[in-house]
Order: C-alpha cells, then structure tokens, then sequence
C-alpha cells in the first residue's frame, strides 16, 4: 500500500494571519518501508520571516527570496501525492495551510479521509504521556541526532520510522499463525532395500586405510567402530 510521510515548515502558526508555508517535505513509503521516492521543495512566502520561526527552521526571509511560488509548484506536489493516503504528525496543522494554498489558487483542498494523523495514534496508544515527534523518536529508539533544527524533508524521514512503529513495527505483518503447514497424521516407515548397494571403497583404498588405523595405537577411537585388517 502507498502512502506519503508529509511535513511542512510555515511562517507561524495561522494562515488566517497572513502566515504562509515556507517548505514542503514528503517520503513515499510502500506498506511501511521507504521507497527512496520523495519530493522536496521550499516555498517563497511573500512575506518576512518572524524570529520566532526562525529559530525553529532556520529559514530566513533572504534565503527564501527566490524559492517558487506554491502556484508553481503545486501541479508536481499534488501528481506526487496521488491518490495515496497522507501520514502527518499532528495533521491539523500542516492540512490548514496545505488546504490554503491550495484554496488560494483554486486547487481542491486534501481531503480529511486521506489523512492519518500520527499524533492521533500516538495519543491513543501512549496514553498520558508526551507524544512529540522527539518523544517517539527516544520512545521507539529511532536516531534524531540530525535534527538540531526542524526541517521538512527530514522530519517526514523520522516520521515514517514512527509511523512503523506506532503500528507494530515493521515485522508485525509476519504472522506465524496466518501460515499454514502440512499436517502428517502417519509417518511411514523407511523401506528396506531388497538388495543392498555395493562399497564405494575398493580393496586397495580398504587396506591402506586399515594400515594407517594400526599406526595410531591400540586406543585409537577408530577400534571401537572397525576391526582393522587386510583381507
């Protein structure tokens, strides 16, 4: 099964404040494993860059001054994407800016019943405890030691290793009681043969074999099987 890992970077935290997506990060997997398949672009936000975002990201106004548009990039994000279900990390967030850029140059917003939300499942299988990407990340001992600072392509990285493990893991779908094996109710017994089949030794390899046996004393191990003798 196909899905996309998915993570943006933005301005802040509303794009009813004029916030806008400044990088786009996706990792294909196929029934959990990476495909090596990904998509990554940043994101011109026509604006400034606040401080505060800055210092999450790294992302600077300057740098950020001659990136695409999202109208020019948005036919290739969304061919990347398919048909495929979309696996985000507290969803709410990257879906609303996602769907307002989309919205903004009247492409059709992603649909909520394509999305799975990683932290949803996180919640509901660690209950009362934190749930930060960094949080599963030393839960399932996955290695975050890249991630000084938060970057998209990265982030949907790790996410796709959590997302694994949020599941079971990537060995879960072995399932040793779905294998069916043969039932044998009766062993039948080795047939004897009517003739036994000649020696492959001849007599000459016999006798040396028996000469080198006498060289080795009377307790060799050898005595307990075989008589040595020469016929």
């Amino acid at each position: 099964m196909r899905e996309i890992v998915l993570d943006t970077e933005t301005t802040g935290f509303e794009p009813s404040e004029g916030h806008r997506l400044v990088e786009i990060g996706c990792v294909e997997i196929v029934d959990r494993y990476p495909t090596g398949n990904i998509y990554h672009t940043y994101v011109n936000p026509e604006r400034d860059m606040p401080a505060g975002a800055f210092n999450v990201h790294g992302l600077s106004a300057e740098f950020l001054k001659d990136k695409p548009l999202f109208a020019s990039i948005a036919d290739d994000f969304i061919a990347f994407l398919g048909d495929a279900n979309i696996v985000i990390h507290n969803a709410a967030f990257d879906t609303k800016f996602l769907n307002f850029e989309l919205n903004k140059i009247g492409k059709q917003p992603l649909s909520s019943s394509r999305i799975i939300d990683t932290l949803m499942l996180a919640r509901r299988k660690h209950p009362n405890m934190s749930n930060s990407l960094d949080a599963l990340c030393d839960r399932y001992s996955i290695d975050r030691s890249k991630r000084i600072k938060h970057g998209a392509l990265l982030d949907s990285e790790i996410l796709a290793e959590v997302y694994s493990e949020l599941l079971g893991g990537k060995q879960s779908k072995f399932d040793l009681n779905s294998v069916k094996f043969s039932k044998i109710d009766k062993v039948a017994p080795a047939a004897k043969r009517i003739v036994s089949l000649p020696p492959l030794l001849t007599e000459e390899e016999r006798n040396k074999h028996a000469d080198f046996i006498a060289t080795l004393g009377e307790n060799v191990i050898w005595n307990k099987y075989i008589k040595p003798s020469k016929v």
